[in-house]
């Protein structure tokens, strides 16, 4: 995934130069933002910021809280470049929470390896599942918002797991986390390809999932996904009950009920510009149609095909 890089900075000399630094690295890619245009550019919530101090009229602290301060930069890190040597000044950015002052003149290669080791670091930090190293709901969020606000037309893949509690009643929680990391590895195996290099993958929490994909094909994602899924998840059911195709339950009664294997549930939301007031919506039609989809037995998708401006939803349903 690209890593966008905004630079605070009236000069230019600064973006060639990381430019060449960076020639190796395709997945940087360095973007210079007017001071005036700030508010702008936060919308699309950048990967880094860095501020080149000695470029710029505004007040740098000022900045450094004005980013901090909006909602969806708040894990944003900054880099500040700067002459001043003065302590106070120093002390005052790292209070608001700068992940480095690096003083001018810049030492390159340590300025590459800064950049290199941030990003690493908030990368980490953002992968809030323990368990399926996933980027969670403040991550999601973040990003279909930098979609929807930035016009492009995207689908939101919405993914569960049907009959999961059963599963966990019958084998446990400790093999309910590994259906949960196999369900992981396997939505991102078939979306995270070189074909949708621009995709996201997070997990909501439990048995749920989400994927961003630009609009494309993804009839074929759903279908290889739920094709990788059903082929491989017996594997983690006794060879019984792989066999027999359910496994069973006692109820809170002590009457026994039968269950199907694990599948896979798919809600798909086309997203255009003007077809959703907000992400709000997005996620209203993304709860609907995975709920449809689970009304089929078996793995399913379905996909939201609502025209633009219209009310009424024109779904396609594809059961494998």
């Amino acid at each position: 995934m690209v890593q966008e890089i905004y630079l605070i900075d009236d000069s230019p000399d600064l973006k060639e130069t990381l430019k060449r630094m960076f020639k190796n690295d395709k997945e940087y890619r360095f973007t210079s933002v007017a001071t005036e245009k700030l508010d702008i550019a936060l919308k699309n919530i950048p990967s880094l910021i860095i501020i080149n101090e000695d470029t710029i009229n505004e007040d740098s602290v000022e900045m450094c809280e004005k980013i901090k301060q909006d909602e969806d930069n708040t894990i944003t890190p900054i880099i500040v470049l700067s002459s001043n040597k003065e302590h106070e000044h120093r002390l005052a950015m790292l209070k608001l929470g700068v992940a480095h002052y690096i003083k001018h003149p810049i030492d390159e290669e340590y300025l590459y390896y800064t950049i290199q080791n941030v990003l690493k670091l908030i990368y980490i930090n953002r992968r809030v599942s323990p368990l399926t190293g996933l980027p969670g709901n403040v991550q999601i969020q973040a990003e279909m918002k930098k979609r929807f606000l930035a016009k492009e037309p995207f689908a939101m893949v919405y993914l569960d797991l049907d009959n999961f509690k059963a599963y966990n009643d019958v084998y446990g929680f400790l093999k309910g986390d590994e259906i949960i990391k196999f369900t992981a590895k396997t939505i991102l195996k078939n979306v995270h390809t070189d074909e949708y290099e621009d995709s996201f993958v997070g997990h909501i929490g439990g048995d749920d999932f989400v994927a961003i994909i630009a609009q494309t094909d993804y009839d074929i994602i759903c279908q290889n996904i739920i094709a990788d899924f059903d082929l491989n998840v017996k594997k983690y059911f006794t060879d019984d009950d792989a066999e027999k195709g359910y496994i069973e339950v006692a109820n809170r009664k002590g009457v026994i009920e039968q269950f199907p294997l694990t599948s896979i549930s798919i809600g798909v939301v086309e997203v255009e510009p003007g077809k959703f007031a907000n992400v709000l919506e997005i996620g209203e039609a993304g709860a609907n149609v995975k709920h449809l989809a689970k009304t089929i037995q078996g793995s399913t998708y379905v996909i939201d095909r609502r025209k633009h401006q219209e009310e009424n939803i024109e779904e396609e349903k594809e059961e494998i």
